[in-house]
């Protein structure tokens, strides 16, 4: 997901506010200290221009 964001050219804040949550909440999904809400997954998803699979789905 910090591949994408840094990508898109978004730092944490601005992603954050994008999707309605904290900097701190970013900083752990980025992580993996934090397991993020279906709806919260998709909110990231619209906002990178990814996929479920390409941002969430483990290889």
């Amino acid at each position: 997901m910090k591949a994408a964001r840094v990508q898109k050219g978004l730092n944490q804040i601005k992603l954050a506010s994008k999707v309605g949550v904290t900097r701190q909440t970013i900083g752990l999904i980025e992580s993996g200290e934090y397991n993020p809400t279906l709806k919260l997954c998709i909110a990231i998803c619209k906002a990178l221009d990814k996929t479920l699979n390409d941002l969430f789905w483990e290889d």
